[in-house]
């Protein structure tokens, strides 16, 4: 394998045997074991080849899975329950084996998976931390020099020296972090434990990931698509067992929340297709305005902005559609270039297909990477008063903000028309990339946006 090939997965599948009753597991191991053991005096005697019974289903948790990840990479793994997630990670730790393949990984390998597995519940806090710190290969003179440091990391206290039955599945998981944080390791596997921690420790756990980005490689499993965006190169998404895609983590997290929608809502989602263009009701864009706003704002962030794109990537389920998205300004007159710290009003218009009750319209600005921004919707605004839209009717959605400072790079809009409320609702339309635009020059020196200062002042006070 190569030396950059930290995990090599070839055809790889796992499979369970599932029996329907107890006595058919007993069944298994004597009455097949002794037709197998007779089977050759059988075709002897007979010349035929007797079938061995069976008493039990096959399962197959993991079929023909094919992955390579490299060194340094950042790999998500997302899918719904059952989908094969955590049997992964378990093949890929060494701690389960393959029913069929080759799994093959170069470097030490620290996973944190099930919720406080690998820890003795009768042990004290210390006495696990040596025993899973030895098993990920540390020698009992490093777990002396480094227990201080697991043990601030922790940060539970007292209860480092009380058995972990008595923990919380917050202080268990802090503790397991912490080991695994000072192994060395070459390769991390992180499961969803984390999302038990509280914020303070979460954001540890980010800021220590973020590090150990630069110098290893992390597998990473969430049922949170941002995380997984956030934090990843490339991405899996697991279905049934397979592989249902392999690409950059914006782009599986997209295909992953459409099905996700599909699923949840018990309805077949129409994607976008190429075919004959609809009439859409798409205001008209005026010339370059870039020498306008640059030479009437004292803003210093210059962005472009694309035209609404109609055949952008999109699903729903028909029964309302959006016709065109467009940035405004304070005037309402189209925009093509605008400044950041300066108001903008983005407006959505749609047409309903079907009645349509309560209908909802939000929008989420997107980096390159897909992580969401900022955004908005028109629930909280139009709950004590929803609408009732027939077939064929209009909605107009307009939403008006200040433009944030952007770093210099690519970002998109992404709309959604949905009915319902905010914790249940239908997806009638949404639009991965209904608008791109682009910032060409920024202020911005931390973060992801930045905020207009009225005034930045310093200065020395002399003591009294």
């Amino acid at each position: 394998m190569s030396s950059d090939l930290v995990v090599s997965l070839r055809n790889v599948g796992k499979c369970y045997r599932i029996y329907d009753k107890p006595q058919d597991r007993l069944k298994q191991s004597v009455i097949a074991r002794l037709h197998r053991l007779a089977r050759p005096l059988v075709r002897l005697s007979t010349g035929r080849v007797s079938a061995i019974p069976t008493y039990f289903r096959e399962f197959w948790a993991l079929r023909s899975l094919e992955i390579e990840i490299r060194r340094g990479e950042t790999f998500g793994i997302i899918g719904l329950n059952g989908s094969g997630k955590s049997t992964l990670l378990q093949i890929i730790a060494g701690t389960l084996n393959p029913t069929e393949g080759e799994a093959v990984v170069n470097g030490r390998v620290a996973a944190l998976l099930e919720l406080g597995s690998g820890f003795n519940p009768e042990f004290t806090g210390r006495e696990n931390v040596y025993i899973n710190a030895a098993i990920l290969g540390l020698t009992r003179e490093q777990i002396d020099a480094r227990f201080d440091a697991m043990a601030s990391f922790a940060d539970i206290g007292e209860f480092v020296d009380q058995p972990v039955k008595t923990y919380s599945s917050g202080m268990i998981v802090r503790l397991a972090f912490s080991v695994i944080a000072h192994v060395d390791a070459d390769v991390l596997l992180i499961d969803e434990a984390l999302a038990v921690g509280d914020a303070v420790f979460s954001q540890k756990c980010m800021r220590f990931l973020r590090n150990f980005q630069d110098r290893g490689t992390i597998i990473f499993v969430s049922h949170d698509s941002g995380a997984v965006v956030n934090l990843c190169n490339r991405a899996l998404w697991l279905q049934q067992g397979r592989a249902r895609m392999i690409a950059d983590a914006k782009t599986v997290s997209e295909a992953y929340l459409e099905s996700f929608y599909e699923q949840l809502q018990g309805m077949s989602y129409t994607k976008k297709q190429s075919g004959p263009k609809e009439e859409r009701v798409v205001p008209q864009v005026p010339v370059d305005q870039r020498q306008q706003f640059i030479n009437q704002s004292t803003a210093r962030n210059d962005i472009e902005l694309f035209s609404f794109d109609p055949n952008a990537p999109s699903f729903g389920n028909g029964a309302a559609q959006i016709q065109s998205v467009a940035m405004l300004g304070p005037d309402e007159r189209p925009l093509v270039w605008v400044v950041g710290g300066e108001k903008v009003i983005l407006r959505v218009h749609a047409q309903a297909r079907a009645n349509v009750s309560g209908p909802i319209i939000g929008f989420f600005v997107k980096d390159r990477l897909g992580q969401f921004l900022f955004g908005d919707n028109t629930f909280m605004t139009c709950r004590d008063a929803p609408l009732d839209v027939h077939p064929g009717e209009l909605i107009e959605a307009s939403f008006e903000f200040v433009m944030p400072i952007l770093p210099v790079g690519d970002y998109s809009i992404c709309v959604a028309l949905a009915e319902g409320t905010q914790a249940t609702h239908v997806q009638h339309h949404w639009i991965h990339d209904a608008i791109q635009f682009r910032s060409h020059s920024s202020s911005v020196s931390t973060g992801l946006v930045g905020i207009p200062m009225s005034s930045i002042e310093m200065r020395a006070v002399v003591p009294q």
